[in-house]
């Protein structure tokens, strides 16, 4: 039975493609996981922090390698694109300092989901703005094609409220019990982003429900997003 309208996202456009590296403010940059970076990811997962948010652990770096196997094929499969945030070291390994995806994917609609974390040292500099930022800028191109992206979050999670005002996505509403962490049920704010919507960067409209506490708070405890998986 055909479709009356056809994919936004044509299948197979973003697999056609080696998965992009972008640049990040800062000389930084997103890359396509490797096999080496386990013993970050695998550091990542034993900070409690994370953990809250997130809802898992990786015990062994061997655990690690095989989620990392897991993101690369993902961007084939065009259903999640993950990336490590580095600070790249030339001949030598690269510094990573946290993780920047878009989960979710529904390349029909032009829709995905950003996640992320931060790696405890290298928090408080605003690198998860900037690294949400370089992902809806490719994301937004005209030759990407997403229309789409959301950025979702418990309400407890105030920082990652601030990241998303200062990305420029509008709390669209309340999910409510929208996910389950280890101390219970946890309502999700729900922002978004249009293509099209100003500049990456640039705040929401002041329709936009977010409270005058959260947009006047600072931003030092910037970590984690996303909907746990």
């Amino acid at each position: 039975m055909p479709f009356l309208v056809p994919p936004h996202i044509p299948p197979g456009r973003l697999s056609a493609s080696p998965q992009p590296s972008l640049p990040v403010d800062g000389g930084l940059l997103l890359r396509p996981w490797r096999r080496t970076d386990a013993g970050a990811v695998l550091s990542a997962f034993s900070d409690p922090a994370i953990q809250h948010w997130h809802l898992r652990r990786a015990d062994t770096e061997a655990e690690a390698v095989s989620w990392i196997e897991e993101w690369r094929s993902a961007w084939q499969a065009e259903t999640n694109i993950h990336w490590a945030i580095v600070r790249p070291a030339g001949s030598g390994a690269d510094e990573v300092l946290g993780r920047m995806a878009l989960r979710d994917l529904i390349p029909a609609i032009g829709y995905a989901e950003c996640a992320y974390w931060i790696l405890p040292e290298a928090r408080g500099s605003g690198l998860a703005p900037r690294a949400v930022d370089a992902v809806q800028r490719w994301a937004f191109d005209e030759e990407t094609g997403f229309e789409r992206l959301e950025l979702v979050h418990s309400v407890r999670n105030e920082a990652s409220c601030r990241v998303a005002a200062k990305c420029g996505f509008a709390l669209e509403g309340i999910r409510r019990r929208g996910h389950l962490h280890s101390d219970g049920w946890h309502d999700m704010h729900v922002h978004a982003r249009l293509r099209g919507e100003g500049q990456p960067g640039e705040a929401p409209s002041p329709s936009s429900s977010i409270s005058a506490s959260t947009r006047s708070a600072t931003a030092n405890a910037e970590f984690a997003a996303g909907t746990p998986q």
